[in-house]
């Protein structure tokens, strides 16, 4: 075996090159321990003297002191030709000429037999790394190939080179156990910062989905809200904090938190994300936020939104036609500086509309608007209930559990009702013109609606006196136009006063002696619940709720 052909091919080594006196490189201590530092070899040969050359190393000797394991095995059946002490002292002595798949188990739980094999045909060196054996030590092995001589008959072998690096691999371990902590971490905040059951609004039918990205990617920021608003209106929200990990998790429900409280305000969307831009800037200015916001209303059947930056809503109407809700969008939250707007897109009975985060169209081989087109194209086919929806979704843009980003998905049905389901959701209304009439006439008109809707006795009382109590504020404090408006759906009946006015009723106690101020406070006493809002054309709506009999 000629040891100057192979050694370098063993990790860490390398030939000897020639060297002159200018070289910055230091001569090893060991090598001319007898010689003065920085002086020359006399001979100019390259070897000090008292030094042995190379050649006249025995590699046994030399393989035998490697503080790494070495095995040299022989022939296609790998017959055992030599392992160092190192390697004895690791698995036990193993006998010269057995074979190795019998002698050496060790080679079995490294998986090493096969790579042994690839190397005698090729005759290319392979290294795995970080392989474990049984005893929980972790090996990083090289398999040489070593060529015969054809002169003494010798066979071809593999020379089997084994680091030990389990400090190094029970390190990697232990950072991979702490980042996969802090990602169940960060998933497990995420999560439970989302809402836990979705609120399911009388006229709508709505599902939602969050997908963690991969385990190679850390967790976002997206989240999703169904908030509903009274009068049976229904806030709908979808957003994206630009981050990762504990921390975007964090910003994330503080946002959402706060929208909950805008909502509650009942503001038209763009003002509901005028102070979310604020607020955002305010969490963290090192980190933006794309958010899209949108409320229902089932008297007009339309979508009222506005975006920060956020991608577009789709609808998809009953004969699949999809329909993209393009403007208005601003710059995402947390950048300050621009006034958003509000539009609106129709969202009639039997359609569908999908709002979502980047993660399921985006990916790093095609442009964003490619993987929106796709989107579309998948729910002009989409059929079914909204989970349904969600999950076909979810699968025609190959979104798995290994994808790398996260995923959130918000989808919105507006059922077409037809027969007995049909005749549990009515409108009507009644323009006021006002003057000293218009009380007694909502009255009759109250009494005779609710009467044909075929309420109880005592909640057809109460609605009429909800409805007189109502009028007569808008009549006390309100201009013209006014208008009543009765809805009922399968779960509640209500009650809507608007009127030109923008000035919002409030609750207040009435003193003894007053003979004003107690109709809101009836109103609340009676009625499941009360609010009050501004219109989007100036002037405000009043309303409240009875919860129906089950």
């Amino acid at each position: 075996m000629n040891f100057t052909r192979w050694s370098a091919r063993l990790p860490g080594t390398q030939r000897r090159a020639a060297r002159d006196d200018r070289s910055p490189v230091p001569a090893a201590r060991a090598e001319y321990a007898q010689a003065e530092p920085g002086s020359a070899p006399p001979d100019g040969s390259g070897t000090r003297p008292g030094a042995p050359a190379l050649e006249d190393l025995s590699a046994r000797d030399i393989l035998g002191q490697l503080p790494a394991l070495v095995a040299l095995v022989h022939g296609p059946d790998h017959r055992i030709a030599y392992i160092n002490d190192a390697y004895a002292a690791a698995f036990g002595p193993r006998p010269c000429g057995a074979r190795a798949a019998e002698a050496m188990p060790e080679l079995t739980e490294l998986s090493l037999l096969p790579l042994m094999d690839q190397v005698l045909r090729s005759g290319t060196p392979r290294t795995v790394k970080s392989r474990k054996a049984a005893s929980g030590n972790s090996y990083t092995v090289t398999c040489t190939p070593v060529r015969r001589d054809k002169d003494k008959g010798h066979e071809s072998g593999v020379l089997v080179y084994a680091a030990d690096v389990t400090d190094h691999a029970e390190a990697a371990e232990r950072l991979r156990t702490s980042e996969r902590r802090h990602r169940e971490t960060a998933v497990t905040l995420q999560r439970s910062l989302l809402p836990q059951e979705l609120e399911q609004p009388d006229d709508l039918r709505i599902a939602a989905t969050y997908q963690p990205g991969g385990t190679d990617a850390a967790v976002g920021g997206d989240w999703y809200d169904v908030i509903t608003l009274g009068a049976g209106r229904t806030a709908l929200v979808i957003g994206d904090v630009m981050g990762r990990g504990v921390r975007a998790a964090a910003v994330m429900g503080q946002l959402r938190t706060a929208v909950r409280a805008y909502a509650r305000l009942d503001l038209p969307p763009h003002e509901v994300l005028q102070l979310l831009d604020g607020l955002a800037a305010e969490i963290d200015a090192s980190q933006i936020a794309t958010c899209a916001y949108a409320v229902h209303d089932p008297n007009e059947g339309l979508l009222v939104y506005s975006s920060a930056g956020h991608l577009p809503i789709l609808v998809r109407d009953e004969d699949g036609t999809v329909r993209r809700a393009e403007d208005p969008t601003g710059p995402p939250l947390g950048t300050g500086g621009w006034v958003h707007t509000s539009d609106t897109i129709a969202l009639p009975p039997g359609s569908t509309a999908v709002l979502y985060t980047d993660g399921l169209v985006e990916r790093r081989s095609e442009d964003i608007d490619e993987g929106v087109a796709a989107l579309e194209r998948a729910l002009s086919g989409a059929k079914g209930s909204p989970q349904v929806v969600c999950d076909r979704l979810i699968r025609s843009l190959n979104v798995t559990a290994e994808h790398d980003d996260d995923v959130a998905v918000l989808v919105v049905q507006h059922p077409a009702r037809t027969g007995a389901a049909a005749e549990l959701f009515h409108n009507a209304s009644l323009d006021l013109l006002g003057g000293i009439e218009a009380a007694p006439r909502a009255r009759a008109f109250a009494t005779g609606v609710l009467t044909s809707w075929r309420f109880p006795g005592e909640l057809c009382d109460l609605g009429v006196l909800a409805a007189g109590e109502l009028v007569a504020n808008s009549l006390q404090h309100g201009t013209p136009p006014m208008r009543l408006g009765l809805r009922r759906t399968d779960r509640r009946l209500i009650i809507e006063v608007t009127d030109g006015d923008d000035h919002l009723p409030r609750r207040r106690r009435a003193d003894p002696a007053d003979e004003a101020g107690r109709g809101i406070s009836i109103v609340a006493t009676i009625a499941t619940s009360w609010g009050s809002r501004r219109t989007p054309g100036g002037g405000k709506a009043v309303w409240c709720e009875f919860a129906l009999p089950q």
